[in-house]
């Protein structure tokens, strides 16, 4: 057993015909990300070797790794776990096959193992592409419901993570009319309840929240909906019963700026796009998405396969690099 005191993360390949291969040795390439912890890739070595050809200075040198407690996770190789189970001749570059939804699943599985038997301090997914997941027979909508399911987690919600802000979701892949019925006072405070817990796991202490309103103006006192004060509010005073710093339905047009600006340390949006567009605009290069509720860490870059880049070596590595920061950070949290 390694007395190594870096964090063992593992690092799925994500859809293998699209950009994970690329971000995953692009990041190799940084020797603080072996500073930082052991990175160790799930996934198929062909398909490395096959991304490597389009990225400059990529490391060749691959430490097949079976027992991972025993790695020696050294700057200039490749720590993998060899699934070998995506042929590249199966599977185009850029292209959507199930080959490559079903290998990309695998890795996952396999990483989520790795966590849930503490073999691993920690996950962290490259993208999949969900209708190559589809035909693979994986009929989740992402890796949050995956991972649910895989550990047995009945709560769960979507954390973004910025450089400037942290939000969290009532819902998340459902439609807007969908959404609007979900804003009810017990998953309102479930996911209050979530915003404090990421916050913790992330080691802030007293975490301040911000609640977004559902309508224009969060509601204008029932003017353009009455959603807040029956739903949303009643699901605050239960949070600040226990205690908990959480503030009053914020306009939804304003309260991520205040988030920004350091009043809130998070904020708990109502809906997918509401809490999706500000990350985007603030930090698409850099977002890391984090799925709360479950029983492992799970970290993850904030964007998809890029199918129409892949191959050509010009993806960037920034949100590998912040995905892996945020476990880390999380790792470490967590242990104190």
């Amino acid at each position: 057993m390694t007395s190594d005191p870096r964090p063992l993360l593992a690092i799925t390949l994500g859809d293998p015909a699209g950009i994970g291969p690329e971000v995953i040795l692009k990041a190799l390439r940084h020797a603080e990300l072996f500073e930082r912890c052991r990175p160790l890739v799930i996934g198929d070595r062909r398909i490395l070797a096959r991304a490597a050809a389009w990225i400059e200075g990529a490391p060749d040198a691959y430490e097949l790794i079976e027992d991972p407690r025993q790695g020696q996770f050294a700057f200039g190789t490749v720590p993998l776990v060899d699934l070998h189970n995506a042929d590249p001749a199966e599977i185009p570059v850029g292209k959507v096959s199930a080959a490559a939804g079903r290998a990309a699943v695998e890795a996952v599985f396999r990483a989520c193992d790795l966590a849930l038997d503490s073999t691993v301090d920690g996950i962290v997914t490259a993208p999949l592409n969900k209708e190559a997941m589809h035909r693979a027979g994986f009929l989740y909508p992402g890796h949050t419901e995956l991972l649910a399911e895989r550990t047995g987690a009945e709560r769960i919600s979507m954390l973004l993570v910025g450089p400037s802000l942290r939000v969290v979701h009532v819902s998340t892949h459902v439609s807007l009319a969908e959404a609007i019925r979900r804003v009810r006072t017990p998953r309102v405070l479930e996911v209050i309840e979530l915003a404090y817990q990421s916050c913790r796991a992330l080691g802030i202490v007293e975490p301040r929240i911000g609640v977004a309103g559902l309508n224009p103006h969060a509601g204008e006192n029932g003017l353009f909906g009455n959603e807040e004060a029956e739903q949303v509010q009643p699901a605050i005073e239960q949070a600040r019963a226990r205690g908990w710093t959480v503030s009053d339905p914020q306009p939804p047009d304003t309260v991520f700026l205040r988030a920004v600006k350091g009043v809130f340390d998070i904020v708990v949006a109502m809906y997918h796009d509401q809490g999706h567009i500000p990350m985007k605009v603030l930090s698409f290069d850099s977002g890391v998405n984090v799925s709360m509720g479950l029983p492992i860490i799970r970290t993850s870059v904030d964007h998809g396969t890029a199918f129409d880049i892949a191959g050509t070596g010009i993806a960037s590595e920034e949100s590998l690099l912040a995905a892996v920061d945020v476990a880390v950070q999380m790792v470490r949290a967590k242990n104190v």
